[in-house]
């Protein structure tokens, strides 16, 4: 299925209309865009993307950064701030991160940040001319951490 607004066939959106298309889905609650600054320079993005509610109310983080600054722990840190606000503000269940499995920086990203390893998606997302193989990394509200994990031992 074509994203929305576009038919089969037709081109994937330019930068100008993936930022309209993006500032639509956040006005409309379905995505979170953070930008990433880092020393004063726009170094990356991280998306909160197709957010849900009703009865699994979850979410899933999309990300990517310069590497000039890569491997410095900042991704790591933004997604444990984004998973914080979205289990402790917005009341989400469930996180999920879909990485492909050649990208060992962002495999590693999801575990630093508390994310386990849940599936393997084969096609999973079209990207680059062709269906791509992800692997899918979960987290939830209640996983334990060591600021609750004496709750969950309860």
């Amino acid at each position: 299925m074509p994203p929305e607004g576009h038919t089969v066939g037709q081109r994937s959106p330019n930068y100008s209309a993936m930022l309209r298309m993006m500032k639509r889905e956040a006005r409309e609650g379905r995505a979170l865009p953070f930008a990433i600054e880092f020393e004063g320079k726009f170094v990356g993005q991280l998306t909160v993307g197709g957010i849900w509610g009703g009865s699994s109310r979850g979410a899933f983080f999309g990300y990517w950064i310069d590497e000039s600054v890569a491997g410095r722990g900042l991704m790591t840190t933004c997604v444990e701030m984004a998973a914080d606000y979205c289990f402790n503000t917005m009341m989400l269940h469930r996180i999920e991160i879909n990485v492909r499995p050649e990208n060992a920086a962002s495999r590693a990203v999801a575990l630093k940040a508390g994310f386990t390893q849940e599936s393997y998606r084969p096609r999973y997302l079209h990207i680059d001319g062709d269906w791509r193989d992800h692997i899918g990394f979960v987290k939830f509200r209640d996983t334990p951490n060591e600021e609750n994990l004496e709750y969950q031992e309860k």
